[in-house]
């Protein structure tokens, strides 16, 4: 019998249940991963939260009524400063993108012509920078940290207060010249090499570690002040006073081209001064487990005999650098801090004692953009009349304080200062305030010379926290260190050597004729 093929076959039951599961799995898988996408981007807002609430802030300030005697260009270079601290402090994107926007901003916001921006940010300052960090990288590439440990020994003998202060010697030497980053890194291999000769077990060389550890660190500070190519905050300084005060019609402003050696007669002795308070604060602060650390050095005294003497190539290093070195104290002056410093890295290249991929690799080309791009912002505030608007509102809340000239401005300034270069790092603290700090000068009858000193000396006292200076991260990232160990320590210093900066700026600055 044949079947009826206009009659539609019988769904099972069951068939109709697995299709309304199917259904429901659909739909919750649906809103599984919307669930997800939404989770997603509420967590990249939350990431980026800050970099949000510093457009928004600048989105207000541009909208605010204009202050009286601040120009509608000011206001916006004054914005570009303030988003720019936000960000540099909170970190929401990679700092080399805020100098991105620093620079997008500069046409944008300021109508100026994209060539004028280009050239505002390539300076002798900027070359310095890049230079110093390419020689740094040279310098590293020697691997001499063994032998410098030995040589410290050898020099202080294996008491741990000697050695500690040895340390801190040998560092702030290096770090005067080749910058702080530099010589912390190299130099932490040398204190973890005392340290885990002297015990395997971390807890039972605490004390003992955070001395040695501190002792790198700190003489990095206190030495990155002793001469301009002991850090970025310092040339950054040095073309402050050339782009605002120097006039080659006018002899008299001669005094503001601050060259290497000069620097060095204004500030390598107060570095030197602060070096025996940096080992009598660290040890009456971490008391060390072991007085003594000769067994360490008789460890330390077999690898290097096993390592063989020195090669020729790290003396021809050493050759190399002092000869830079020496062309920055004689004729920096003429040709440029920044052009010696290329000629030295271009020296390395071409010598063979680094290769080009080593630099590339080892320089963190980010931050030459950052500093550069800081430095033609500092240059905006000073000709929109944005640095003087907020010298001049800053003098007023000190004159009730009776700190509106001398002594008491010299403290203010160092306060702000080092309370700013806590929270950013030194380079881009001095990049901001720079401008200001020296507009408030001429309006308070000060020297700009006295003051802009000040500032960049005050940058360094970075003691207080992890990220206050890539020495003080370096030497954290060892794991011997606890973060409030920095603040136990580093109010200490500060104070320290705040009182002995005041007092150079009283009594030694007068006899050099500022």
């Amino acid at each position: 019998m044949a079947a009826d093929s206009s009659q539609a076959p019988t769904v099972p039951a069951d068939s109709t249940v697995a299709d309304a599961v199917e259904q429901r799995m659909v739909e919750r898988g649906k809103r599984k991963v919307a669930g997800l996408r939404l989770r997603r981007n509420l967590l990249y807002f939350w990431e980026k939260r800050w970099f949000f609430i510093a457009m928004l802030v600048g989105a207000v300030m541009l909208n605010l009524p204009l202050p009286e005697g601040l120009t509608q260009q000011g206001m916006a270079v004054l914005t570009m400063s303030v988003v720019a601290i936000i960000l540099f402090v909170t970190e929401p994107v990679p700092l080399p993108t805020v100098a991105l926007l620093i620079i997008v901003a500069e046409v944008f916001l300021l109508g100026l012509d994209s060539t004028q921006v280009a050239k505002s940010l390539m300076t002798d300052s900027v070359l310095f920078i890049m230079g110093s960090l390419m020689l740094a990288v040279a310098v590293v590439k020697q691997k001499l940290d063994k032998r410098i440990a030995f040589f410290i020994v050898r020099l202080t003998g294996t008491k741990t207060s000697r050695i500690c202060f040895g340390i801190s010697l040998v560092s702030g030497l290096l770090a005067s010249f080749i910058g702080e980053h530099t010589v912390a890194a190299m130099m932490l291999p040398v204190g973890i090499t005392l340290i885990t000769l002297t015990s395997d077990d971390p807890k039972k060389v605490r004390n003992l570690a955070a001395v040695l550890l501190f002792s790198i660190s700190y003489g990095c500070s206190v030495a990155g002040i002793g001469t301009p190519s002991g850090g970025a905050r310092n040339a950054i300084m040095v073309g402050y006073w050339k782009e605002f005060f120097y006039d080659p019609t006018n002899p008299e402003t001669y005094k503001f081209l601050i060259d290497y050696l000069k620097w060095m007669i204004f500030a390598y002795p107060m570095f030197l001064l602060q070096l025996p308070f940096v080992t009598m604060i660290l040890l009456f602060t971490f008391k060390p487990e072991y007085n003594n650390l000769s067994r360490a050095v008789v460890k330390l005294r077999e690898q290097l005999e096993r390592e063989g003497p020195m090669k020729r190539s790290d003396w021809v290093a050493i050759i190399v650098f002092f000869l830079i070195l020496l062309s920055w104290i004689l004729i920096s002056d003429q040709y440029g801090m920044g052009t010696i410093a290329i000629l030295g890295a271009a020296a390395f290249l071409v010598i063979g004692l680094v290769r080009w991929q080593d630099v590339n690799n080892g320089v963190n080309w980010g931050v030459v953009l950052l500093y550069a791009a800081a430095i033609s912002m500092g240059l905006q505030m000073k000709d929109t009349g944005a640095a003087k608007w907020v010298a001049e509102s800053f003098l007023a809340l000190l004159a009730p304080l009776g700190a509106d000239s001398g002594i008491g401005l010299w403290a203010a300034v160092s306060v702000l200062t080092t309370g700013v270069t806590n929270m950013m790092s030194n380079g881009a603290a001095v990049a901001v305030l720079g401008p200001i700090v020296l507009k408030m000068a001429v309006v308070a009858q000060e020297s700009p010379i006295v003051i802009g000193f000040i500032t960049a000396i005050s940058s360094a006292f970075a003691y207080l926290t992890v990220v206050g200076t890539p020495a003080c991260t370096i030497v954290y990232a060892s794991g011997y260190l606890k973060t409030t160990d920095f603040l136990t320590v580093g109010w200490k210093m500060a104070v320290a050597s705040t009182i002995i900066m005041l007092v150079a700026a009283a009594i030694y600055w007068p006899l050099l004729g500022v």
